[in-house]
């Protein structure tokens, strides 16, 4: 009789070559997997008008949330709120008035906005500078602020920070990102810590480079200020920490939001999750 451990009786599919396509081959939307259920729960996502923030009002959606779609772009939040049967705001999260305005009423806070400036230190605009931290870090402080008594409330809440492997690891020119992503990582452990006897946790989600508009911005950009291809730039530059030599999808990331959400995961609070293809591993 053949063991169940034989070889030979080892599926086809789990051959070396298969596992080294697996690695590296695109992320299908169509793959199934289990979806976390979030029937009745209300979720703002800010920077939800394109990119992970898109992808995030999808995945919550689909898992039966409704949701707040903030972006400063009226119109792409329009068209995602719209797409999700949710709810759109214009607002441009560097202004505290306006952000005092977004709903309250939140079960789950997604804290995804973000924006980019490249400069070396000394040529830093200070005025760029103290917008990125308005923006991704004083936002989400404010966000909480107004959230985190609706959800002591009700005995239940999440707080889902989209922070990046730059809340982790620093990269040269970009000291305005990697400040704000740092800040946030700190903001969402004193939230963890002040939530848990509320039911409530906080954890961040630190993805590598993500296949969004803002990162196809740069690619071009450095395409262009060193004449070379954008492929060249992706797989040379962007890729070269990553063990795993794709961009990460945004649904790749809404998906381990949303699981933040589900109710096996009560106790995970005050994480970082690494979405990095190996990068900070190394």
């Amino acid at each position: 009789m053949t063991s169940p451990a034989d070889p030979s009786r080892a599926p086809a599919d789990t051959d070396d070559r298969t596992q080294l396509n697996d690695r590296t081959r695109p992320y299908d939307h169509a793959r199934p997997y289990a979806r976390t259920r979030l029937d009745g729960r209300t979720v703002l996502v800010t920077g939800g008008g394109s990119g992970i923030g898109r992808a995030c009002a999808r995945t919550f959606a689909a898992a039966g949330a409704l949701v707040h779609v903030v972006d400063v772009d009226a119109e792409a939040a329009k068209s995602v709120a719209e797409e999700v049967g949710g709810h759109p705001h214009a607002v441009d999260l560097a202004d505290a008035e306006a952000v005092g305005r977004l709903p309250r009423a939140v079960d789950i806070l997604v804290n995804n906005a973000g924006l980019q400036h490249v400069a070396p230190l000394q040529d830093f605009p200070a005025e760029r500078f103290e917008h990125l931290q308005r923006v991704m870090v004083t936002a989400p402080f404010l966000l909480l602020r107004q959230c985190l008594p609706h959800m002591y409330g009700r005995g239940w809440g999440r707080v889902v920070n989209i922070s990046s492997v730059h809340g982790l690891r620093a990269s040269a020119y970009k000291a305005a990102y990697v400040a704000a992503k740092h800040g946030l990582e700190g903001l969402s452990k004193v939230a963890a810590l002040e939530g848990a006897p509320h039911g409530v946790t906080s954890n961040c989600v630190n993805p590598g480079y993500v296949r969004t508009p803002l990162l196809e911005g740069q690619i071009a950009a450095q395409a262009g200020a060193h004449g070379v291809a954008p492929d060249d730039v992706v797989n040379d530059v962007l890729l070269d920490r990553s063990a795993i030599k794709r961009l990460i999808e945004p649904a790749e990331v809404a998906e381990v939001a949303a699981w933040l959400c589900g109710p096996h995961t009560g106790y995970l609070s005050g994480a970082s999750l690494p979405v990095d293809g190996g990068w900070t591993a190394g």
